[in-house]
C-alpha cells in the first residue's frame, strides 16, 4: 500500500495536478494532502460541498442525478469529479459524498461513501467509482474515506497506464 506522501511524488513524476470535491469529507482529503511539504505545487483547488445546491452550483451536479439516485451515490460522485475536472486547470480528481454518521441519512447506513477519480488524458475524461463502507465514529470514517481516496489515485492512474492511455 502506498503512503499519502507517496502519493504526491507520484503526483509529481507523472505531472498530475489535483482538485478535490469534497463532502462528507468537508476539506480533509486536502487538508491530509497539504501536510505532505512541497504538495501545493500539484493542487489546483479543492471544493467542500456538502447541499445539493452548491454540488449543482459549482460542479454542475445534475438536479436529475441527485432526485433519482440520491446525494449518496456513484452517479453524483462521478458528477462531482467531472465537474472538478471542466472548472479547473487539474487533470486529477478525486470526489466524495457520504454519510459519515453517526446516524443513518435516506435509508443509507452510516460510514457508506460513494468516490470518485476523474483523469484528463488527450482531451477526454475518464472517470472511476466505488462505493464502501467504512467503519467507526463519525471521525474514522471521514478520515478513512479522505486517506482512500487519496491512496486510490495510484491505482486508478495505473489502470489508464495499463490501457495506454496515458
Amino acid at each position: 500500500m502506498k503512503t499519502i506522501a507517496e502519493i504526491v511524488d507520484y503526483l509529481k513524476l507523472h505531472q498530475l495536478r489535483l482538485a478535490t470535491a469534497e463532502s462528507c469529507t468537508a476539506g480533509l482529503a486536502i487538508a491530509l494532502l497539504a501536510d505532505i511539504e512541497g504538495f501545493g505545487a500539484q493542487m489546483d483547488c479543492g471544493y467542500v460541498v456538502y447541499s445539493p445546491q452548491s454540488k449543482q452550483r459549482l460542479l454542475s451536479v445534475r438536479a436529475e442525478s441527485i432526485e433519482t439516485f440520491g446525494l449518496t451515490s456513484e452517479v453524483v460522485a462521478r458528477e462531482m469529479a467531472e465537474g472538478a475536472l471542466r472548472d479547473s486547470t487539474a487533470n486529477v480528481t478525486i470526489a466524495n459524498t457520504g454519510v459519515a454518521g453517526p446516524e443513518p441519512m435516506d435509508g443509507i447506513a452510516p460510514g457508506t461513501v460513494c468516490m470518485a477519480w476523474g483523469f484528463v488524458y488527450a482531451g477526454r475524461r475518464w472517470l472511476y467509482s466505488e462505493t464502501k463502507h467504512f467503519s467507526g465514529d463519525r471521525q474514522t470514517v471521514r478520515r478513512r474515506a479522505a486517506e482512500h481516496s487519496i491512496l486510490e489515485i495510484y491505482s486508478h492512474h495505473q489502470a489508464l497506464l495499463g490501457m495506454g492511455r496515458v
